[in-house]
């Protein structure tokens, strides 16, 4: 079971890469679970025709004996999607929420009965406190990669978030694989990416051009892999899925 968890800052594009690689590896025959860690709870909307979910939180919120079958679904795209959910507003923690969603997906043994061949955990990357960074520090996640553009706050967060994943890669956990750019296309963005990862000493991964197919299939709640797969853009995907599954070359 190949385990990433997959950051940035919140409306980088994150949750679309996410999604696009988790239905991008679905194709290849593999099973994936894909699960949200964002209190807004829309990483697998793409996956799920554009309707949220519910979220781990929320009902466990209503039933606290809550089965494994009422916190996971199953996409068109036969991946395996779980929101983990937030707080009340105003009340309670979004981190500690992460850490009760992962809590109870252990006790109701969720690995062990869907037995998935990858899991993507897809984490809010504003805040790596605690709760932001359990698929790090957790033992979750075996490897993390960080979407970023070549904005200033979206390198200043890619920057944080591997400064978390190196310290916690010290006592063993989960390692930093790489940036993976969902450009915006502006004048100079390739080579500010490209001097902040030298200076965060990770690659740039894969480079995701800007297209509008992303937009379009958004719109009918898709993936572009699923609404337009003989994309340029969903070729895209599909090798940035097929790169993720290769061994690290530092592991």
């Amino acid at each position: 079971m190949k385990k990433i968890a997959i950051y940035g800052k919140g409306g980088i594009g994150k949750s679309t890469t996410v999604s696009n690689v988790s239905a991008a590896m679905a194709a290849m025959g593999l099973k994936v679970l894909q699960i949200g860690c964002d209190p807004k709870a829309d990483s697998t909307r793409n996956l799920t025709g554009g309707e949220n979910i519910p979220t781990v939180l929320d009902t466990l919120r209503e039933q606290s004996d809550a089965t494994l079958e009422e916190l996971v679904v199953e996409s068109s795209t036969g991946v395996l999607c779980v929101e983990a959910g937030g707080p009340v507003p105003g009340v309670g923690c979004a981190g500690r929420g992460i850490i009760t969603a992962f809590e109870k997906l252990e006790e109701l043994d969720a690995y062990t009965i869907y037995r998935p061949d990858v899991v993507l955990y897809d984490v809010l990357g504003d805040v790596v406190c605690g709760g932001f960074a359990m698929p790090i520090r957790g033992g979750y996640a075996d490897e993390v990669c960080i979407v970023t553009s070549g904005e200033m706050m979206s390198l200043y967060a890619a920057t944080n978030i591997s400064h978390a994943v190196k310290s916690f890669g010290k006592r063993g956990y989960a390692s930093l694989r790489g940036l993976i750019l969902n450009a915006k296309n502006f004048a100079g963005e390739q080579e500010l990416v490209d001097k902040a990862a030298a200076e965060i000493g990770a690659p740039v991964l894969y480079r995701l051009p800007r297209d509008p197919a992303v937009q379009q299939a958004e719109a009918q709640g898709k993936t572009v892999v699923e609404a337009f797969p003989d994309s340029e853009m969903a070729g895209h995907y599909t090798a940035l899925a097929k790169l993720l599954l290769e061994e690290d070359a530092k592991a």
